[in-house]
């Protein structure tokens, strides 16, 4: 055999040892090498008298495999090729078929092949590498590594287990416990595995593969369980046990109300369970590959391939960082203003183990603000998840002050005080006194533009905006914005900066309210203005949460605070030239504020009323008295009209953006609009959702639609009519490296 991503070799009592280890990566995948690997060597073990049986393991320590190959995925889903466009339907059919069968079909062969297969699973073994480890008859997994992880997780990125997962464990564990691990793609510990009968044997990392060989000499005649005579899943098959027959509905109801339709791979995978386990395996396992190929084929499953695992792990990897310049290793950080959001700052480098300076105007105010630290460290001892030696580590790492000869020998400045630009540049001023030349400034601002705050900066090249997001700690996106002066070198510097504490970067370019901050407030106007129009307040909260954002537009401005957003009101209004207190809209808003003293959920009340834990507890019933109410009912037609005005409307700003020259990789764009404002995640973000769930001319036409009845803010830019023309794609025209390229122009 020539193996590529494979060793092998046949031991003394006849044993093949086949390592899998992808040369030149740190982790295992399923490429398309390693599945043509896999077919020769079940053909060799199949075929070879000598051999007397299988064992399987990595020769990676990371673990044993982390699943399928998404990049080759994505490459091939759908296919395109000139060969494919020249097929009949039947003839597509049924290479789409052929293709997407063959690692099933191969894992069949292996699992039938007459000799015991054992898998030795010392590391994670997470979607198709636990699809393999399944099919073999045995199960050995570390009982020392605590990082080891099993799973399949393929949902979370809109697609289904293809290689046998929704018909192997379901018969291994039964239905009532296999369908929520594949539904909600949770991963699960060696313990957890052993309970469930997932793995068959707990030992340690060295006596792994021993173990699985000693299984081998003692059970010569294994089988699958599902190959032996009688065999009966546990807890039933569905429509034949009770018990089993209400998980089935029970699913499907809890996944209407959780997903709204909008994620076809669950759906597809409660099909698979269902159909799948009521007929023998092979039948089982050519419906899941219908269904799989089918999900696969979905503009939902390529859009969150694409931006929730591709752009998100290259992001994540500073994939937008400018290349030429040494990477920055921070030795000391100082961040200046010691309230919410400085405080979390502090928080995070500390536990990315950063020796931090925190500062503001009394040494009293920043201990105040490490007490944010204090108070998660204590949270994490008491729920197990660190030690009280790991908590006062972490503590000490941060030093509190008042003094800015304190600041000096920072490598980085972040300036997190009250969007206040005569306050920012005192602070910029105080601080770079005591800065080396080459050290970053940035500001932690959401909506000032960078250019004006450098102003005061003695050294505009290194000052960069750094906008992180609320609860800092648990928002995993960091917007960082160049100035007009900013140096491809300070860029540099900042992402390694917003890699080093464990956070994901996106780069845009200067502007007012910048990316996140101008696109966000989109979908909150949009609710206001259903609202000005007599729109039921519970109706236009049901279509914002099942158009896939995470909270109705309501409940967002609420949080955002309805003060706030009548005082942005009125400036935006006075800047157009309208009377916002004539309106409709800005008496409701000012009657809300001014007059009910509701302001949102920061003051227990808004449009909703909250309980005591800050939870909404209900709509205001009294919100329907001041609102003349001409639409109470949502047809699916309605649903879909006011879904596509949330969505649309977000999605038009983001391509001004593009236009503006804001935003300038596509990646960024995606990316940022689920982390930061949680667009609907099955759409891939907002660039996606124009390229993939709509199309560019299509999107164009809805656009065009809604402007003529709804006016101005529905209008597209120039951009997209010229992409609609011409073809073109945000990832083909704002392909990855478009930040980089302007920066250096």
């Amino acid at each position: 055999m020539n193996l590529e991503t494979f060793s092998f070799d046949i031991d003394g009592d006849g044993i093949a040892h086949a390592i899998f280890d992808v040369p030149g990566r740190s982790m295992n995948t399923l490429t398309g090498k390693a599945v043509a690997d896999i077919i020769a060597i079940t053909n060799e073990v199949a075929s070879n008298d000598a051999i007397t049986g299988l064992v399987i393991s990595s020769g990676k320590p990371s673990g044993f495999c982390a699943g399928a190959d998404l990049g080759e995925m994505n490459e091939s889903a759908g296919g395109g090729g000139k060969s494919e466009a020249e097929m009949s339907e039947a003839e597509l059919k049924a290479m789409q078929f052929e293709r997407g069968f063959a690692l099933n079909k191969t894992l069949r062969e292996l699992e039938t092949c007459g000799k015991p297969v054992a898998v030795a699973l010392d590391g994670l073994a997470l979607g198709g590498g636990l699809e393999v480890a399944l099919a073999g008859h045995y199960r050995v997994a570390a009982n020392d590594n605590p990082k080891i992880q099993f799973g399949l997780p393929e949902a979370k990125i809109g697609l289904l287990p293809g290689a046998g997962g929704t018909q192997r464990l379901p018969r291994l564990i039964g239905v009532q416990e296999a369908l929520p691990l594949i539904l909600q793609g949770k991963s699960f510990n060696a313990d957890k595995a052993h309970k469930m009968g997932v793995v068959n044997e707990l030992a340690p990392s060295t006596d792994t593969v021993a173990k699985c060989k000693a299984w081998i000499k003692a059970n010569p005649d294994a089988k699958a369980p599902w190959d032996e005579k009688g065999f009966k899943m546990p807890g039933g098959v569905v429509h034949r046990a009770p018990g089993a027959g209400q998980v089935a509905t029970m699913s499907n109801a809890m996944l209407a109300a959780n997903t709204y339709g909008n994620y076809p791979a669950q759906k597809n995978i409660l099909s698979c369970v269902y159909e799948g386990t009521q007929v023998p395996i092979d039948a089982g396992l050519r419906i899941e590959t219908r269904y799989f190929i089918n999900t696969q084929q979905r503009p939902e499953a390529k859009a969150m391939i694409r931006s929730l695992f591709l752009s998100m792990q290259e992001l994540s990897k500073g994939g937008n960082r400018p290349a030429g310049y040494p990477k920055t290793e921070f030795k000391k950080i100082a961040v200046i203003g010691a309230g919410l959001m400085g405080a979390g700052i502090a928080y995070v480098q500390a536990k990315a183990g950063i020796p931090t300076v925190l500062v503001d105007i009394s040494k009293e105010n920043a201990e105040k603000g490490k007490d944010y630290s204090r108070r998660l460290v204590e949270k994490d001892i008491s729920r197990g998840k660190s030690t009280q030696e790991k908590g006062d580590a972490l503590l000490d790492l941060i030093t509190t002050t008042d003094n800015y000869d304190d600041v000096k020998g920072a490598d980085l400045v972040v300036e997190a005080v009250f969007e206040n630009p005569e306050l920012k540049a005192k602070i910029t001023k105080m601080a770079e006194d005591v800065l080396s030349a080459d050290a970053v400034f940035g500001s932690n601002t959401s909506t000032l533009p960078i250019t004006g705050l450098a102003e005061a900066s003695q050294r505009p090249e290194n000052f960069i905006g750094i906008h992180f997001f609320s609860p800092v700690e648990r928002m995993g996106l960091v917007e960082i914005i160049t100035g007009e002066k900013t140096s491809e070198e300070t860029l540099a510097k900042s992402i390694d900066y917003v890699l080093a504490i464990r956070k994901t970067p996106i780069v845009v370019n200067d502007s007012r309210g910048f990316y996140t901050s101008r696109c966000f407030g989109t979908y909150t106007q949009e609710g206001m203005a259903m609202l000005a129009e007599g729109i039921k307040p519970a109706i236009i909260e049901n279509v914002g949460r099942q158009s896939g954002m995470p909270m109705g537009a309501l409940e967002v401005s609420d949080s955002v605070g309805l003060d706030t957003a009548l005082k942005v009101g009125r400036q935006m209004a006075q800047a157009a030239g309208i009377d916002y207190d004539s309106n409709e809209l800005g008496q409701m808003m000012a009657w809300l504020v001014e007059d009910q003293g509701r302001v949102g959920r920061k003051a227990g009340k808004g449009f909703y009323d909250y309980n005591e834990k800050g939870k909404p507890s209900r709509l205001w019933p009294d919100l329907n008295t001041r609102i003349d109410v001409t639409v109470d009912e949502c047809p699916p037609e309605l649903k879909k009209h006011l879904t596509n005005r949330f969505l649309v409307r977000q999605a038009v700003e983001v391509a001004r953006c593009f236009e503006e020259g804001v935003i300038t990789d596509a990646r960024d764009a995606d990316i940022g609009s689920i982390l930061a404002w949680g667009f609907a995640p099955y759409t891939g973000g907002c660039a996606s959702y124009m390229d993939l769930i709509w199309g560019i001319p299509e999107f164009v036409a809805e656009a065009d639609a809604l402007a003529e009845k709804y006016g101005d803010r529905f209008k597209v830019p120039q951009l997209l009519r010229d992409m609609a023309a011409n073809g073109e794609t945000f990832y083909s025209r704002f392909p990855p490296g478009g930040v980089k390229a302007k920066a250096a122009a």
